[in-house]
């Protein structure tokens, strides 16, 4: 069984057991989580499409870990007016451990 699931702007295939990495969500590590925003839900043939979510379907995961994504490096310039600026960024994330997915009529895996 696997779902499409929403959080942070960003779209996910997820299936159980599965660790994924998305963007921050303020939890503890260890702490259990009920995603609600699911936009699909399928099991082998069998496919649960929302208008725009499916009603009663949910996805439990666990936080696994906090941390950063590799720095990306911003260079902006222009040429002969004495101008250059360097930033960087690195963007938080938080990496959850996917559990059970209920799906529109209750089952569970």
């Amino acid at each position: 069984m696997y779902a499409v699931i929403k959080t942070g702007g960003k779209q996910y295939r997820v299936a159980a057991g599965e660790k994924i990495k998305v963007e921050q969500i303020a939890a503890d590590v260890g702490q259990e989580i009920t995603i609600d925003q699911v936009l699909a839900v399928g099991n082998g043939s069998d496919l649960t499409v929302g208008a725009p979510l499916v009603a009663g379907a949910s996805v439990t995961a666990k936080v696994v870990s906090h941390g950063k994504h590799d720095k990306v490096r911003i260079f902006k310039m222009r040429r002969r007016k004495h101008y250059q600026k360097r930033q960087g960024h690195r963007q938080g994330y938080t990496e959850i451990e996917i559990g059970a997915i209920t799906g529109a009529k209750g089952s569970k895996e």
